[in-house]
């Protein structure tokens, strides 16, 4: 994402060139943007438009967990007999007795969320020398 402010100072060193005579695809490749780019900043009236990336509302996908299944995955891997066993070791344990709630990397995803996927197992976690 570009700053409002690096938006400004590009489309006015490239409006400047482009009225001293410079074609304006060569100086926006020479800024570093595309032709389409600078078209699509420029508004209507001349201004520069901000990114409006951030503030766009992204939907929640269908296939997203619920909070129920979410509460599920943590509920298992709080049990004590998973209670220092990762991700990897939980799921094919629950597979081999039939049960499927989550793939390994949502355990993990979900795990995270919670701030419990610090160090699960039983040895001492990696120190740096």
């Amino acid at each position: 994402m570009t700053r409002p402010e690096d938006r400004q100072t590009l489309m006015a060193e490239i409006t400047a060139a482009s009225a001293a005579g410079a074609r304006l695809a060569p100086a926006c490749s020479l800024a570093g943007i595309d032709l389409r780019t600078f078209q699509r900043w420029r508004a209507g009236d001349g201004q520069v438009r901000a990114d409006r990336r951030p503030e766009v509302i992204r939907p929640r996908p269908a296939h997203a967990l619920s909070e129920a299944e979410r509460a599920r995955i943590v509920e298992l891997a709080n049990q004590p007999r998973f209670a220092s066993t990762p991700p990897a070791r939980i799921v094919p344990t629950l597979a081999d007795e039939g049960v499927y709630v989550a793939s390994e990397a949502s355990f993990h995803r979900v795990l995270r969320d919670h701030g419990q996927m610090r160090h699960r197992g039983r040895a001492r976690p990696p120190r740096t020398a």
